[in-house]
């Protein structure tokens, strides 16, 4: 996948990445809203492993560049039945909140339906309410709320709301905030 809109961009995990997502996934305040306040302590031969397999048609793992610096990732996994669940993360702290995470949604989304997914599907923290609020604009629907469904690395209970999209919904947004 290479998605390209002004000075954003999105393109396949490279070998070149591992480190960079060694970094960001051992990072506890990246991936602490993912559950993993300690960081998921894994190396880059790892990660290079995982994402040797990635494919359109299954999953793939993503980077998400602005002015060619890489920013965050993000990925999609094919659940069948035209449904593919997604994830993102804008590792960088100095471009959250920045109203890229709208655009770069709106991107990703259109180039899968654009691949023939009819649904997406995720999963967010409960407590992560920023990032709801920009599912909710784009048109995700709420399904689901998991109230204490799992308990983080550090033992805490924490709660989940699954959303929904289909193509019909879908409300892009692809104006950056400057």
């Amino acid at each position: 996948m290479q998605i390209k809109y002004e000075n954003l961009s999105i393109r396949n995990a490279r070998k070149e990445d591992c480190p960079l997502l060694e970094k960001w996934w051992n990072d506890g305040a990246v991936m602490a809203h993912a559950g993993f306040p300690n960081g998921l302590g894994t190396s880059a031969a790892k990660i290079e492993k995982q994402i040797a397999n990635d494919s359109d048609t299954t999953q793939r793992r993503l980077i998400i560049e602005y002015d060619a610096h890489p920013i965050g990732e993000m990925s999609f996994y094919n659940r069948g039945e035209r449904t593919a669940e997604i994830g993102i993360k804008i590792c960088e702290f100095s471009y959250q909140e920045k109203g890229l995470e709208r655009c770069i949604l709106s991107l990703f989304l259109k180039e899968l339906f654009s691949m023939g997914f009819q649904k997406i599907i995720l999963d967010t923290d409960l407590e992560n309410t920023r990032a709801q609020h920009v599912y909710e604009l784009l048109g995700f629907r709420k399904v689901t709320i998991h109230k204490d469904s799992w308990v983080n690395q550090i033992g805490e209970p924490r709660s989940s709301v699954d959303y929904e999209l289909t193509e019909t919904e879908f409300k892009p947004v692809y104006a950056l905030r400057r």
